[in-house]
C-alpha cells in the first residue's frame, strides 16, 4: 500500500508473515527540514560518511530443541546448570547432580574440578567458563547457577538466560548448547529466552573505527534436555517480546536529532507494512481540526512539526475486548521557558522522554508478531519536542483540550501529562473500554519508587491487577500507588480555567496521574510512570513496559 505523511494518512496493509529479530529500516521520506538537518549532520562527519541507522543491527540466531543428552553433546561451548546448595550454609559449594553429573564423568571430572576452583555456590546468574583440553569433545564448559531448585521462578530464569547471553558474546562461539533446569516450565523457559535474546542486544550505532564493536558470531543455540513439549511456542513468544524490546531500546537511547516525531510516526508505518495493521498519522492541521488544544501547545515552541500517531491491531475473529495504550512521545524536553537548567535537571538525558511512545511501539510490533485472538488494541502516541521560540507556550497560558476542558499552564515543563490528556481522549473516542497511558512523566516518582520500579494508578482494580499480573509474569517491577483523590484533588483546581497542570509542594506523582484522570470519561484506565526504570546509568536503555503491555494485550484477548 502507498505510504502518504502528508495530511491525516491511513495505510491498510495485508497481514504478512512474523517478523523475524532483524530490524527493519525506517524507509519513508524525510520531509524537506529533515533532508536538510541530515545533510548538514552529514558534512559534519565528512563527505565519505553515512548517516547512522535509527535501529540497531539484531543478532541472527536461530534457537532450536534437541534430543541429544547433555553427555553427549560434541561442540564448541556447553552450558550446564548448577543449583545452589539445599541447606542454610551460605559457605557450601554447589554439587554436581543429574545431568551435570552425567556431564563431569563424561569429561573426566571437568564440572566437579570447575566448582571447586572457582568457589560456585550456584547462586542465580553465577557463571564460571574454563576451556578443555583438544581431545574433549566440547571446547568450553561453563556452568551457570539458577539458585534453590524449590525456587527457581521468573528472576532465576532471567537471570539464566541474561547469564547465557553474556557467555554467549564474551565466548565468541558461533554455536552453543544449553542444558535446562528440571524445573523449567513453559512460562519460565519463555522468560528465560526472551532475557537470552534481549541480552544478545548490542548497540552500536553511533560508534565508528575501532570503537565499534564488531558483530556478534553466535548463529546457533541448542535447548537440552528441556522438560517443556512445545519449546517453539516459547520461543516464538520470546522472540516476539525481545524484538519490542530491542526497538524501545533503539528508540530510547538514540539521540533527539535521529528521532524525532516524524521518525516515531515512520517507525509506526514500517510496524503497520510488516505486521499487517492499520495507522494513521494525524498532522499538525488535523490535530487542530479536532481541537487538539492542549496537545499542539505544548508542540508550538519547536521546528519539528508534531505527529499523532495510531496504529491498531484487529485480529481475524471475534473481538471480545477494545483496549488502548497511549505512550508519552516528547522526542526532547527542554522545559520550555521553565527551562531545565542546572545540576541534577538532566536536560542531556532528555531523549528519553519519549520512553512511554518507545514502549508503546515495542508493545505494537510484539503484538504484531503474536496476533492474538479475540482483542482488539490501539496503540496511541502525541509526539513533539518541548522548546522555547517566540511561539512557545508560557507559564500562565491557557490551553483548551479536545474535551473542551481548560487548562492553566502553571509550568511548562509539566508539558508530558498535556499530551497525553488529548490522546487519552482520542483513545476513548475509539471506542477503548480499557485505557493505559505509559510515560516518563514524573521526577517524583523516582524519588518514590527508585530506578528500578514503575509507578501504577488506576481507577479500576481489574484493569489494575490485571497489569500487576503481566508485570510479575514478565519480570518487569511495578507498584500500585494511591489516587488520593479526597486529598490532593483540590492540588489540580485552577482559580481561573478547569485544571491546572501541576500541583503543589509534595505528592508530584499523584497530582500529575489526577490531571491525566480527569480526561478520562467511562473507560477502566492506568496510569505507568517510568521515569525511573526507562533508563539505567549501568546499561542504558531498559526497554521497560513492552513485556507488561503485551502480556496485557494478550490475556485481554482471552477474557
Amino acid at each position: 500500500s502507498a505510504v502518504r505523511l502528508g495530511g491525516a494518512s491511513l495505510v491498510k496493509a495485508s497481514r504478512g508473515s512474523l517478523l523475524t529479530t532483524s530490524a527493519f529500516p525506517l524507509s519513508a521520506a524525510p520531509s524537506p527540514a529533515r533532508a536538510a538537518r541530515h545533510m548538514a549532520l552529514s558534512s559534519l562527519r565528512g563527505a565519505a560518511d553515512t548517516l547512522h541507522p535509527v535501529q540497531s543491527e539484531a543478532a541472527d540466531v536461530t534457537i532450536k530443541q534437541s534430543d541429544t543428552a547433555a553427555s553427549d553433546y560434541k561442540g564448541e561451548l556447553l552450558i550446564v546448570p548448577v543449583a545452589a546448595p539445599a541447606g542454610e550454609d551460605k559457605e557450601a559449594l554447589s554439587e554436581a547432580a543429574g545431568e551435570a553429573e552425567a556431564v563431569d564423568g563424561k569429561l573426566d571430572g571437568a564440572v566437579k574440578d570447575l566448582i571447586e576452583s572457582s568457589e560456585f555456590k550456584g547462586g542465580a546468574g553465577q557463571a564460571a567458563t574454563v576451556r578443555l583440553a583438544k581431545s574433549s569433545p566440547v571446547g568450553k564448559l561453563s556452568l551457570v547457577g539458577y539458585g534453590k531448585a524449590d525456587k527457581f521462578d521468573t528472576s532465576a530464569a532471567a537471570k539464566y538466560g541474561e547469564q547465557v547471553a553474556t557467555i554467549a558474546k564474551a565466548e565468541k562461539v558461533k554455536s552453543l548448547a544449553v542444558q535446562l533446569p528440571e524445573c523449567m516450565d513453559a512460562s519460565l523457559l519463555k522468560v528465560m529466552s526472551e532475557a537470552l535474546l534481549s541480552g544478545l542486544y548490542q548497540d552500536s550505532r553511533f560508534k565508528t573505527g575501532d570503537g565499534k564493536p564488531k558483530p556478534l558470531k553466535i548463529e546457533s543455540i541448542e535447548f537440552l534436555g528441556c522438560p517443556v513439549k512445545d519449546v517453539a511456542e516459547a520461543v516464538k513468544g520470546a522472540q516476539a517480546m525481545s524484538t519490542g524490546v530491542a526497538l524501545c531500546k533503539d528508540l530510547v537511547s538514540a539521540p533527539p536529532n535521529y528521532v524525532t516525531p516524524e521518525v516515531l510516526a515512520n517507525t509506526a508505518v514500517e510496524i503497520a507494512k510488516e505486521c499487517g495493521m492499520e495507522v494513521t498519522i494525524l498532522e499538525k492541521d488535523e490535530c487542530e481540526k479536532m481541537g487538539m488544544g492542549s496537545f499542539l501547545g505544548v508542540a508550538k515552541g519547536s521546528s519539528e512539526p508534531p505527529k499523532f500517531i495510531h496504529l491498531t491491531y484487529k485480529p481475524e475473529g471475534k473481538v471480545e475486548k477494545k483496549v488502548a495504550v497511549v505512550g508519552k512521545g516528547l522526542t526532547f524536553d527542554s522545559g520550555g521557558y521553565n527551562l531545565k537548567a542546572g545540576p541534577g535537571s538532566m536536560i542531556e538525558m532528555m531523549k528519553f522522554d519519549m520512553g512511554g511512545s518507545a514502549a508503546t511501539l515495542g508493545a505494537a510490533r510484539t503484538i504484531g508478531m503474536l496476533k492474538p485472538e479475540g482483542v482488539e488494541a490501539h496503540f496511541i502516541v502525541a509526539s513533539c519536542e518541548n522548546m522555547v521560540n517566540g511561539e512557545a507556550m508560557r507559564p500562565g497560558d491557557i490551553l483548551t483540550a479536545s474535551n473542551g476542558k481548560t487548562i492553566e499552564v502553571l509550568n511548562t515543563d509539566a508539558e508530558g501529562r498535556l499530551t497525553l490528556a488529548d490522546a487519552i481522549i482520542y483513545a476513548e473516542k475509539q471506542g477503548a473500554t480499557e485505557i493505559v497511558d505509559i510515560a516518563t512523566l514524573t521526577g517524583a516518582c523516582i524519588v518514590a519508587l527508585g530506578g528500578s520500579y514503575g509507578g501504577m494508578w488506576s481507577n479500576n482494580d481489574g484493569l489494575a491487577a490485571g497489569l500487576e499480573e503481566s508485570a510479575k509474569t514478565t519480570g518487569e517491577k511495578m507498584w500500585r500507588m494511591p489516587l488520593c483523590e479526597p486529598e490532593y484533588g483540590e492540588m489540580i483546581k485552577s482559580k481561573i480555567a478547569d485544571i491546572q497542570n501541576i500541583g503543589g509542594k509534595g505528592a508530584g506523582s499523584i497530582t500529575a496521574a489526577l490531571f491525566l484522570k480527569t480526561f478520562v470519561d467511562k473507560a477502566a484506565w492506568a496510569h505507568l510512570d517510568i521515569a525511573g526504570p526507562v533508563w539505567s546509568d549501568k546499561t542504558g536503555a531498559t526497554g521497560y513496559g513492552v513485556k507488561t503491555l503485551a502480556d496485557w494485550i494478550v490475556k485481554s484477548g482471552k477474557k
